[in-house]
């Protein structure tokens, strides 16, 4: 029971075990673009640096004094970039200090030279510092920083955020796609076990095996449709084949024994086989129900009404006029007489041989708790859950009941085909307990 509350439905194992796999991809992606992005974009930096600084040299070697001074303000100005001599006084930073630096710096002194200075910041002035000379002369070229960076973490964020986007998305989209035709098989099931046989699946899926499945489980249906008419048809024929020969032994007791004691003794037998095939045919009834607001108070009262022996059995019932749930009331009454009757018969005192009866009622949310205890002897705990399986007994002594052995499975199944639930245990002071859980009405 631990093990099925936390259990994850196929919708969800699906979506995280997809996730998980795409997810694991965009990493691997990452990584793969990562080293594969590192050596281009050293390079690409190094040349339009390279490019940058013997432009600079070019353009400072053809021009004489005079026109230097405008080049490198013009330049400052056009092009943001800062051109001045190197003194020998000067301070710098090295610019190589992790690996994407150290490319740069290296490719730097391949293409101008072994001789090429390159700093993070020049008297404590950040940036780009390229020094370089022209014939005797130091300069030093400063350049937007920018140029040479990496990606950003700001970009690699906004670039894995779309993937994980849309990585959860398609998880979604493929883990539904996947999930619907089980989904539809087990709605179509569950009616089934309500007794309801006209589900068809489409049978023009595009899934070879998925189209097997429902068509499989079509033709299950339909014999499960044929069997159930066939079992109502059989059944109803038995009732009426059986009633007729009881109704005339019945009659020939009445004219021909003339013990009274016999007498009574064949009807009661007679009354006690016509109350088995009445357990029958409701055990075997369909399970077409119409759900409607009832009065529990009043289908209660009608079935306390039909137990007026107080020498066997003794009813009380505390419940509100305007208690109201959604439930038939034929098949409300009939659970409520299965019980009252399971009461009588199995639920008396030890001493004054009277099953004294309780009724109450609870609300917990939407729902309505209808309560029904006796005052007996209980139930072993070890036979609780198979006290609504159909012909069982809960003690070896009821075997000489005159029960058919249907009457908890009767309510159980009924509550079923109301969308309700019966819980059976034995209360604290002694005797059986049924829970009968209901939708409350609006």
């Amino acid at each position: 029971m631990r093990r099925n509350r936390f259990a994850l439905s196929l919708f969800w194992r699906t979506f995280i075990l997809l996730s998980l796999l795409l997810t694991a991809g965009i990493v691997a992606w990452v990584q793969t673009f990562k080293a594969l992005e590192f050596e281009p974009r050293t390079v690409q930096a190094a040349q339009q640096i390279a490019s940058l600084v013997n432009l600079s040299r070019a353009a400072l070697h053809y021009a004489d004094s005079i026109n230097r001074v405008t080049l490198i303000k013009t330049m400052s100005e056009q092009e943001s970039i800062m051109l001045r001599a190197r003194e020998p006084a000067d301070q710098f930073e090295p610019f190589e200090v992790n690996r994407f630096t150290n490319a740069i710096g290296k490719e730097l002194r391949s293409r101008l030279g072994p001789t090429t200075v390159v700093a993070s910041s020049v008297n404590h002035v950040p940036g780009l510092w390229v020094g370089f000379q022209i014939e005797r002369d130091n300069y030093w070229l400063q350049a937007d920083t920018a140029r040479v960076e990496p990606m950003t973490g700001r970009t690699w964020f906004i670039w894995v955020g779309i993937a994980f986007i849309a990585t959860i998305l398609g998880s979604a989209a493929i883990a539904r796609l996947i999930n619907q035709p089980l989904k539809e098989l087990s709605f179509a099931a569950s009616r089934i076990r309500e007794g309801e046989y006209d589900s068809v699946l489409d049978e023009s899926m595009i899934t070879r095996e998925i189209r097997e499945v429902n068509q499989g489980f079509n033709r299950m249906a339909r014999e499960l449709a044929k069997v159930e008419e066939d079992r109502a048809v059989m059944l109803a024929g038995i009732s009426h084949d059986l009633r007729t020969p009881l109704a005339r032994i019945r009659l020939e007791a009445e004219m021909s024994v003339v013990d009274e004691e016999a007498k009574r003794n064949i009807a009661a037998d007679i009354d006690q086989l016509d109350a088995i095939i009445d357990k029958f045919m409701d055990y075997a009834r369909p399970g077409d129900v119409t759900l409607v607001p009832v009065h529990v108070s009043s289908v209660v009262d009608k079935a306390i009404s039909q137990f007026r022996d107080t020498k066997r059995i003794r009813i009380g019932a505390k419940l509100p006029i305007d208690t109201k749930v959604m439930a038939d009331e034929t098949e409300l009454g009939r659970v409520l007489t299965n019980l009252f009757e399971n009461a009588r018969r199995y639920g008396r005192n030890t001493y004054t041989g009277v099953a004294n009866v309780e009724v109450s009622y609870t609300r917990s949310g939407s729902w309505v708790l209808l309560t029904v205890r006796d005052h007996g002897p209980g139930v072993a705990v070890e036979k609780l859950a198979q006290l609504t399986t159909p012909f069982f007994r809960g003690d070896a002594a009821r075997t000489a009941a005159t029960g058919a052995g249907l009457g908890l499975a009767i309510v159980e199944k009924a509550l079923q085909r109301m969308g309700g639930q019966l819980d059976l245990g034995n209360a604290p002071g002694g005797g059986l307990v049924a829970h009968i859980r209901l939708k409350r009405a609006p």
